[in-house]
């Protein structure tokens, strides 16, 4: 199965330019995980499955901490979902920056990241 969490919205201070992290900008995140879910269908049980609350905490987190990179901010989220749910799990995460600096008009940059093998 899978979770999705889509298009969670945030106001950080990521960017290469020393200017961007001062200022600040939209970010918009998806996430999805996917693992096994047979055990929370089977047992109506929070504990057998991932919970979006915790997945939401973790992305929080990782946007609170200024960031060059899209990519770096998405390997931590990737990391920490791995490492709070196993190795297992399967993680896509989409990261979007408003505007981005470009020198001409651009809605969003995206960069996409899936990681299911770490090791």
């Amino acid at each position: 199965g899978k979770i999705r969490l889509e298009e969670m919205d945030f106001l950080a201070f990521h960017g290469y330019y020393e200017e961007e992290r001062k200022i600040g900008n939209r970010y918009t995140v998806t996430l999805e995980v996917e693992t096994n879910f047979r055990q929370a269908a089977m047992n109506d049980d929070l504990q057998s499955t991932i919970n979006y609350e915790d997945l939401y905490k973790i992305v929080q987190s990782v946007m609170g901490a200024p960031s060059k990179l899209l990519e770096h901010i998405g390997q931590q989220v990737i990391e920490k979902v791995r490492l709070k749910y196993g190795i297992e799990t399967k993680v896509e995460i989409s990261i979007s920056k408003h505007n981005p600096p470009i020198g001409g008009v651009c809605a969003k940059s995206t960069v996409v990241m899936t990681q299911l093998d770490l090791v």
